[in-house]
């Protein structure tokens, strides 16, 4: 069979299961995914089992995974959390990060900047991961940057959903200059504000998130 990592697989139906393909409580039949995607079971599983660590699949002993869809309120509620983790990382990290970090940051940004000049928005996520990830741990702190990455991971496939909204990539990027000015300032109240700002799902990013969410199939009963 061809060579497909777990990652890819679990990335794959991620975004499928986000975008309504699977519905909430359905079954995911092993057999019929190892065939789809032209796997062995064994990446399948392994999968499966981010998935489970995500938050969009449950496992149930000799059942097997069923699907997920956290609800609207459960969603926004797990991204006023996330804000303020990103607010927490930021006023440390303004305190905290070395040249060296910021020289990432700055290339990570850059790299953002080319995905979105591309009109790439996967290719912007994962270097907008990037761009985050190097906050948390320039905030020298091991365990809220454990925390923030766990959440980051239950909130990515939403995060990406929220950037195929029309002028998000653009209105991120003009985010995340602010965000690097106030870290390369030192200013821990400037960097703390612009990363909740930035995470935070208020105004018309929550309607584009509920409508995005809803197109997908996945309000009903919210």
């Amino acid at each position: 069979m061809a060579s497909r990592s777990a990652d890819d697989i679990r990335e794959t139906i991620e975004q499928r299961i986000v975008e309504g393909e699977f519905e909430d409580g359905e079954r995911l039949d092993e057999v019929t995914l190892a065939k789809r995607f032209g796997v062995s079971r064994t990446p399948l599983r392994e999968a499966l089992r981010m998935l489970a660590g995500s938050g969009l699949v449950e496992l149930i002993p000799r059942r097997g995974a069923f699907v997920r869809h956290p609800g609207i309120v459960e969603l926004v509620e797990m991204f006023e959390v996330m804000a303020e983790l990103e607010a927490l990382c930021g006023r440390l990290a303004a305190r905290r990060i070395s040249p060296g970090e910021l020289a990432k940051l700055s290339v990570a940004a850059r790299a953002c900047e080319q995905a979105l000049d591309k009109e790439d928005p996967d290719g912007y996520y994962h270097r907008n991961e990037e761009f985050h990830q190097l906050i948390y741990k320039a905030a020298g702190n091991s365990f809220l940057a454990t925390e923030a990455k766990r959440l980051q991971k239950r909130l990515r496939p939403f995060r990406r959903m929220q950037l195929r909204a029309r002028g998000r990539m653009k209105q991120s990027m003009e985010e995340h200059a602010l965000i690097l000015r106030s870290l390369e300032a030192g200013d821990p109240e400037a960097a703390s504000g612009s990363l909740r700002s930035h995470v935070t799902v208020q105004g018309e990013r929550f309607h584009d998130l509920l409508s995005s969410y809803e197109k997908a199939g996945k309000a009903a009963g919210v």
